[in-house]
Order: structure tokens, then sequence, then C-alpha cells
């Protein structure tokens, strides 16, 4: 019998990296082993037996998980979203290698679907995140978040709203039925979204469990929607009829430790919070997110509120315009260069200029970007093939993605 074993020898007959065990020591789910004179980790029986109980619990719920819907689980890069950076990720990850050491932090003041920061939160990196969508902020929540929730209970409500049959009518059917859904999917999104409510009003969920559920169903309608993938209108033939289905969001949570998950305005949270790695990725043009996916804000929120148009936007969602979207686009940017507290920073932004339909045309130059964040530190310009989004009624040629890095003096 070993009296005192090392954290290679742990390391090796676990199978498990060193980045992983020491992240279960700060989440508390391991205790801290006694160090010799050099500081060194010294494990003893007592620690490894509570080590094989860790992973023989996290095992099960794997096996669990695993076990829901032939293995289909929810990624966070499941969903369509207008300038997702998914397809870039090794684009930035290759600007980043070429310029940054090691580093410990990373934030992403416009996350928008999460999916740059999910990938340098699995890198075990501490992942802060913000956006003004309240269904972002959600889906940060569900995927990023350490806040307890118990999987098993999660599958099998999922599996109850599934196989729930709704014939009433509700806000979401009366206003969004054969419209963005089919009348069928609508009811039943209004009853999933009024039932995890309830439950969690009931305490039968805690707050990060109604986070899970609502992702679930966020991106479900998502998949659903007779759209071309926003929610500025609906596609006039009702030509997507898949039923909805709820899947269980798949989450690391190894990864998840001090993470920070944000919901207001980036122009003040950049003054609030310091990070090593600094992406940014604001709207690029007159069209509003909030604008775009105002429905999808109305199933986050569940107020019911009054609506307008035929595209039945939320009336009153000023509280969600941003100025990047406007003529006060420059001087916005500007006053988030000046105060965000970094030591290296990356500006995605395309080359859109005057190309095609006005309302996607730059809002900011690449000479403003340039200035501005010169005014920060030494600048490089980075620039690869992108495909644009348009409405489908224009090809744009020589489309670029350009991302500017600033070391910040």
């Amino acid at each position: 019998m070993l009296k005192e074993i090392s954290t290679k020898y742990i390391l090796k007959e676990f199978d498990i990296s060193r980045q992983t065990l020491y992240n279960w020591i700060h989440e508390g789910l391991l205790n801290e082993p006694v160090k010799d004179w050099r500081g060194w980790r010294i494990w003893t029986q007592e620690d490894l037996d509570q080590l094989r109980k860790l992973l023989s619990e996290k095992n099960n719920k794997n096996l669990s998980i695993q076990k829901h819907n032939d293995d289909t689980l929810l990624e966070m890069s499941n969903r369509r979203y207008l300038g997702s950076k998914q397809k870039l990720i090794d684009f930035i990850e290759s600007i980043i290698r070429e310029n940054v050491e090691d580093f410990n932090t990373f934030f992403e003041p416009f996350a928008g679907t999460g999916v740059v920061s999910n990938y340098y939160n699995n890198q075990n990196k501490v992942v802060i995140v913000n956006d003004i969508l309240k269904s972002n902020y959600i889906a940060y929540d569900t995927f990023f978040s350490s806040e307890s929730y118990d999987a098993e209970k999660l599958i099998h409500t999922i599996k109850q709203l599934n196989a729930a049959i709704i014939n009433d009518d509700n806000y979401m059917s009366v206003n969004f039925g054969n419209r963005y859904f089919t009348i069928q999917n609508a009811r039943k999104i209004g009853y999933i979204r009024d039932e995890i409510d309830v439950l969690y009003e009931q305490n039968s969920i805690n707050a990060r469990e109604k986070s899970i559920l609502i992702t679930s169903l966020l991106y479900a309608a998502d998949k659903a929607a007779n759209t071309c993938g926003h929610y500025d209108a609906y596609r006039e033939t009702l030509d997507n009829i898949k039923d909805l289905e709820l899947l269980m969001p798949n989450i690391n949570d190894d990864a998840n430790i001090n993470n920070q998950i944000y919901n207001c305005d980036a122009n003040v949270l950049v003054k609030e919070v310091q990070a090593d790695v600094t992406y940014i990725d604001t709207p690029y043009n007159s069209r509003q997110y909030g604008d775009a996916y105002h429905l999808l804000e109305n199933i986050a929120e569940n107020k019911k509120p009054e609506l307008q148009g035929k595209a039945k936007k939320i009336k009153q969602r000023s509280h969600i315009k941003s100025n990047y979207c406007t003529v006060k686009a420059v001087d916005t940017f500007r006053d988030l260069i000046e105060n965000v507290r970094t030591k290296h920073i990356l500006v995605s932004y395309n080359n859109m200029a005057k190309k095609g339909n006005g309302r996607s045309n730059a809002k900011i130059s690449n000479e403003e970007i340039i200035e501005i964040l010169k005014q920060k530190g030494e600048v490089k310009v980075y620039e690869t093939d992108f495909n644009a989004f348009t409405t489908g009624k224009s090809k744009i040629d020589n489309h670029k993605e350009l991302i500017y890095y600033c070391r910040v003096n």
C-alpha cells in the first residue's frame, strides 16, 4: 500500500489531466492534500478513495445523460444567429497563439451565441461573458455557470414536456401560430414556457435548472421556426413543420469554474471587469439584434408584452437597442476601447462598407477602428474570407472578416 502518493501517480492511475484535478480541488469536490517541504502535493489513501467516489458519480451522471435521446445532446452552437463566429474560431485562436503568451481570463462583452467563449471555457480559461439580450444570457447561465443542477431530473422533465399534447390556445399560439410556427408548436412553446415558471415557483427546480430548461426550449423553438434564421419576418408559406423537440444541453461541468456571466451594457461593464484577453464583436450595422431576436426574447422573459406590426415585435424594446447600430457607433466604440481593462484586444469586424443592402453597411470604418485602437497600443490587422449575411437577394463578392489585434501599452 502506498503511503505517500504523488500527483503524477494520480494522473496516470485515473487518466485525468492535471488541470481537471486542480479544478475539482478548487470547486471543493476534492480536499486539498497536504504539501511537502517543496510545495508538492502528497496524496493519501483517503484522498484516493474520495477521488474514486467522485469519478464514479461523474461517470454515472454522464451515462445517464448519454442515454437521453440516443446520445443527441444540445450543443451551444446548435442555433442560427446573425454573425455567428463558429466558423472563425480557428482563425481567432491562431491570432491569439501568435500574439499572446499563456493567459487565464477571456472576456467577451458582446458574446452573442457564446461559441467563442465556449471554446476557451473548454480550454480551462476563466470566461467573462456578456450580452444585452436576456435570451443569450440565459444560455450562458446554462453552459457556463457552476451552480448545481440535477441532470437526471432535467432529463425526466424534458421527456415529460416533449410528450405533452396541447390543444388549448395561449399567448404564443394566438400571436405566433401559423406565422413563425405551426399552431401545434406555438401552443406547445407557450405551455412549456409557462410550465417552467410554475416548476420554479413551486421550488421543483432551482435557478440554474430553470435556465437549462428555457435554453432547451429556445433552441428547440429556433429549430422549428418558419424563418430564414432571424425574426425580422417569417416566411409567407409555412414550410417548416418539424415537431418541437427539447434536448438536454451538453454542459462541461469540469470547465465551469469562476466564470462571470452578465446581461448589461458592454460599455458600462468594461469599466468594472478585468481580463487578460478581450474579444470584441460589436453589432456591425443598422440591424438591431433586439429586432432580429424579439421572439426569443419574448419566450425567454415570458412577460407576454404588447406586440406591434406584422412581425409581432415587442412594442417596448428600447432597453435592448444598441448604439452600435446607429450614428453613435464610432463614439460608442471609442468609449469602449478607452475604458476596457485588459492586456490584449481582438476586434472582429467585416469589410461590408457600402456593399449590399444599406442595412448591412458597416457603421464604423476600417480607418476609424485602427485610429481608435492605436490610442491603446500597437495594432495588427488580420483577414480571412467569410460569407456575409444577406437577405438572399444579393451576392457579396470578396467579403472579408477582419480581426484587429492590439497589444495594450
